[in-house]
């Protein structure tokens, strides 16, 4: 294998504030993916991922719980590095912010960075996200609410450090335009220019006083070092940096980072305030940040209060390892949000691990046994279509290498299922139960599964680092072990003569929808029960379901004035050209009538919305959906599955009548 040198790839540490879902588990996943395809390739890959540690809301939790950060923390700790493990990644360090190496550093840290003039005191006021650990002015609200989270921030005031990001915002801004590679995706990098860096960079609090779960800032007691500044220098301390100039050896060697790898919605953090922290210290900056979308639940955020998670170890139980690494890796874009569903879960396994896949090993072992014994043969009779097949599997690694380059690991696993349908195209091609029933057709039909047989493995040694469980299986079966990278544009390696195993093991037996979903359901039913337990909701009491949602802003009388409701009757409703939800309906509203685009169309038929009175929110602006105006909004309820009920009044009510 030929030497590439080193290949540093870390992961964003995760937050230990609970139970990481499968959204937050894509990401150690991918980052697994490159780092066994790059180990594979010849590189000498060092992989760190790990969990961060410190903040004001694990303090919260952690006192809810009834015990101390610390525990709360080793314990949430060893549920990630459980996930992590039980989804078979081969990370070489697996870091905590609460190492005690890590502590002394970052308190090393602070301090120079304060004696060289790049910290300052003063006092901050602003609006405070939790969740986010984020301190925000008015402007940068989105609603009212965080612009990252969303969710209710409050005010907040307090003594703290700041570090003067100004001073080091034009050496940023000049980094990132002659390194285009630098942020990737590059809507992410127009992000952050036009977002955050061209309009002026703002100082950034780097302490709090307000809680004490963080790392000391030990010429200050008073103080703890804010949560960025202590995770972000994970990806340095993990590999030995000291703040004094005695780095170890494997820093020396690491150092840049090739890789960071972080969800989009922290890539503000990653790509502003982790390169300057570095240009303070005088170290080079990682070669590229990575900001990868979301895995949503349906096309919504998991959150418990939805319940609409979907764990990592319930999809293990019910499907395995490899199949869950596949269709996390193979159903997220490059730069859009991914969805995953049970239901879509269950069609992707049956459809290309069950059919695709196993299929094929399956016909390829279980024919080679009934006509040769299980002894594989090259014969040297070729047929027509040989050369396409043994030209589409000896390009496939090219290929896949183009787009691992560029981070298209949906589109790498992609290829590799090409390179096996082109093996099951191949079976319909030759027919090889036709060429049985011919004895002078023994010699092509022995060619036929061998040349079946060489692309399997060509194509599992591929597949390896998506799914090495599987790809160990495939080897074990045809008797051989996985094939050198550099030797994958070659075909007709494989050992002319060597016997496979006379019964071919399923390597993914297809799934009944139903009897997933009965599962499911229970699996719900054990997290709702949880969320309640969490939540002090007794239910026992009552069994009609209720919903819990996120309270929102207070707001006063004066506000719910200006609010104008109002009964109105449908007299007309179209669907919208062109979308798969909207109706728009006319509505009478006293002696007028008002146009109103709702997305309804999937709860509701055009023509069994004419005649119902309905709730009007009158006085909203008017706003363009689908190329439709629209002068207002229907009232409706929504519950937890997304079904939605327009409201309506108890009592006939003429149309125009206020609602107070």
């Amino acid at each position: 294998m030929t030497d590439k040198g080193k290949y540093y790839l870390t992961t964003a540490i995760a937050y230990t504030s609970g139970k990481p879902h499968i959204g937050n588990s894509y990401e150690i996943v991918l980052a697994d993916a490159i780092a066994r395809y790059k180990r594979k390739d010849g590189y000498d890959v060092f992989f760190q991922t790990g969990t961060d540690e410190h903040g004001q809301k694990i303090e919260l939790k952690a006192e809810a719980a009834g015990i101390t950060p610390k525990a709360f923390v080793d314990d949430i700790a060893g549920q990630i590095k459980g996930i992590c493990d039980s989804l078979n990644t081969s990370y070489d360090k697996f870091m905590r912010t609460t190492d005690e190496y890590h502590e002394k550093q970052v308190q090393k840290m602070f301090k120079r960075f304060y004696d060289q003039g790049d910290i300052y005191k003063s006092a901050y006021e602003g609006m405070y996200c939790t969740p986010c650990e984020s301190f925000w002015t008015e402007s940068q609200l989105v609603d009212g609410k965080c612009p990252d989270c969303g969710r209710e921030v409050k005010p907040a005031k307090e003594e703290a450090y700041f570090f003067k990001m100004s001073k080091y915002a034009d050496r940023l801004i000049e980094h990132i335009n002659t390194h285009p590679e630098f942020i990737q995706p590059v809507s992410r990098k127009n992000e952050m220019m036009n977002n955050f860096l061209l309009p002026g960079l703002q100082d950034l609090c780097v302490s709090r006083t307000s809680f004490k779960w963080g790392i000391p800032v030990d010429f200050d007691d008073k103080h703890v070092v804010y949560v960025w500044l202590d995770a972000l220098t994970n990806y340095i301390t993990g590999i030995g940096y000291d703040a004094d100039g005695n780095s170890s050896e494997q820093y020396k060697k690491n150092w840049p980072a090739d890789l960071h790898l972080i969800g989009k919605d922290i890539i503000r953090f990653h790509t502003i305030y982790w390169p300057i922290f570095l240009m303070a210290l005088g170290e080079p900056l990682p070669k590229q940040v990575f900001g990868h979308p979301w895995l949503l639940q349906g096309g919504e955020k998991m959150s418990k209060s939805r319940g609409n998670v979907i764990y990592a170890d319930d999809l293990i139980n019910m499907f395995g390892v490899d199949a869950v690494r596949y269709f996390v890796l193979h159903e997220m874009p490059y730069e859009n949000d991914g969805t995953i569903t049970w239901e879509l879960v269950v069609e992707r396994f049956n459809s290309e691990l069950a059919n695709i896949l196993g299929n094929l090993v399956n016909r390829t072992i279980s024919m080679s046994n009934k006509y040769f014994g299980g002894v594989v043969t090259s014969t040297g009779v070729t047929g027509d279509v040989d050369a396409d097949l043994k030209s589409v599997v000896t390009g496939t690694k090219a290929r896949i290498d183009k787009k691992m380059e560029e981070l298209r690991v949906n589109d790498a696993i992609s290829e590799v299922f090409a390179l096996f349908r082109r093996c099951n195209k191949y079976i319909d091609e030759t027919e090889p139960w036709v060429l049985a029933k011919d004895e002078a057709n023994k010699d092509r039909l022995s060619e036929v599964m061998y040349n079946l047989t060489e692309s399997i493995i060509i194509g599992a040694s591929l597949l390896e680092p998506f799914m090495p469980d599987t790809a160990k299986s495939i080897f074990e079966q045809l008797s051989t072990s996985a094939r050198d990278f550099d030797d994958l544009d070659k075909f007709g390696l494989y050992p002319s003569g060597t016997k496979v195993i006379e019964k071919p093991i399923m390597l993914f037996a297809r799934q009944d929808l139903a009897e997933v979903m009965k599962k499911v359901e229970e699996i719900q039913a054990a997290q709702r029960a949880e969320y309640e337990r969490e939540n002090g909701i007794d239910s026992s009491a009552d069994n009609e379901p209720v919903i819990d949602i996120e309270a929102k802003t207070e707001i006063s009388y004066d506000d719910f004035a200006k609010l104008q409701f109002q009964v109105g009757t449908i007299i007309k409703c179209e669907e919208v050209p062109k979308s798969k939800k909207l109706l728009c309906s006319q509505v009478k509203i006293g002696s007028q009538v008002k146009q109103i685009v709702s997305g309804i169309k999937q709860h509701y038929s055009a023509e069994e919305m004419v005649g119902k009175k309905v709730m009007v929110l009158v006085n909203l602006k008017p706003a363009t959906l689908a190329g439709v105006t629209s002068e207002g909004m229907l009232l409706c309820a929504e519950d937890a599955d997304g079904n939605l009920a327009l409201l309506t009044p108890e009592k006939d009510m003429p149309s125009g009548a206020e609602i107070c």
